[in-house]
């Protein structure tokens, strides 16, 4: 297993420079440079040269990504164009926003979307069934600034009982909060429910369940403690990968509700080409995102014998493959 976590951290490696090449590639292509944002109507033509120069801009792009990786290889991250602050300072100072928006939205979709997925497979068929289902697809298919806008216009506006407006983030309270949550949960819950239906129905007429209940295994149990027990594998890797997705590109809702996250942070520094502050979000964003998929891949591990017994065993196999036969001179 150790083998399997190093090779997926060094996959890092390759991703990050095809990442970050494309943010050079693509910001480059885009009209317009931070020297723009910084040009005021008293400035001479050779100070706003002089910005070029000291930005790199009068260079090729190459030359502007090789210097950039350079400093990367090192540790580090660079200073804002704009706001000269360096990028960890900011990116650590939105993470917290993100971080407790994304895991509220996993909770609350959560809590829907189990009950409802077992509801809708212990139903399978029914009216009932087509409902949830016909729910589901409905959550899958809105677009997530639809619905954040269409909760601001309800909730915010006709019935007064939130703040449309997240800016102050987590001290802000709970008044600009619940909005965006409810959002980021919406589909979540959907996704979710969905594929613990599927993954349900999977199981649940399965002959050790009909097994569990010719035994008086009372329904409650045979539900939760073996179909639903089955069941976590694909459930897990749909949170999991959902959650990922939430962390990682949460730009929307934050910039709908302007939430003070990583995504609103590099929609701002894209849009006002601060390149070395967007590449450096993106860079650390993405480790994140390939370390929350390793975690959700380790737990399959957690939640399936099966599959630690596979680590287990390839690990064996390589290790005695590597031993050399006893009785062999040199």
């Amino acid at each position: 297993m150790i083998r399997y976590v190093i090779k997926r951290i060094l996959w890092l490696i390759p991703i990050i420079i095809v990442v970050t090449f494309i943010m050079y590639f693509l910001l480059d292509l885009a009209p317009g440079t931070v020297v723009d944002q910084m040009r005021t109507g008293n400035m001479t033509e050779e100070e706003i040269q002089q910005l070029y120069k000291e930005y790199d801009l009068d260079k090729s792009v190459f030359y502007r990504y090789g210097k950039y990786m350079l400093n990367l290889v090192q540790g580090d991250l660079g200073t804002s164009q704009i706001t000269q602050t360096s990028v960890w300072k900011e990116f650590s100072s939105r993470f917290i926003n993100t971080f407790v928006l994304s895991i509220s939205g996993m909770i609350i979709g959560c809590l829907i979307a189990l009950p409802l997925g077992i509801f809708a497979s212990k139903r399978a068929g029914t009216l009932w069934d087509t409902l949830t289902t016909g729910f589901t697809l409905i959550g899958m298919s809105m677009p997530n600034f639809w619905v954040g806008m269409l909760l601001i216009i309800v909730f915010a506006y006709k019935i007064p009982i939130f703040k449309a407006n997240g800016s102050g983030g987590l001290a802000g309270g709970l008044a600009g909060f619940i909005l965006p949550a409810i959002t980021t949960s919406f589909t979540m819950m959907a996704t979710v429910a969905r594929q613990v239906r599927s993954s349900m129905l999977e199981n649940i007429r399965a002959d050790y369940l009909r097994t569990a209940r010719a035994k008086g295994v009372p329904e409650r149990d045979v539900i939760n403690r073996h179909a639903l027990k089955n069941a976590w594998i694909p459930v897990i890797t749909t949170i999991g990968t959902t959650l990922t997705m939430s962390m990682a590109g949460s730009a929307v809702i934050e910039t709908v509700f302007s939430w003070p996250g990583i995504g609103k942070l590099v929609v701002d520094a894209v849009s006002r080409r601060d390149v070395t502050l967007a590449s450096g979000c993106i860079v650390l964003t993405t480790i994140l995102y390939v370390v929350l998929l390793l975690i959700v891949d380790l737990l399959y591990a957690a939640v399936d014998p099966r599959i630690k017994a596979q680590y287990v065993s390839g690990a064996k196999k390589k290790k005695k493959t590597a031993q050399p036969a006893k009785g062999v001179g040199i």
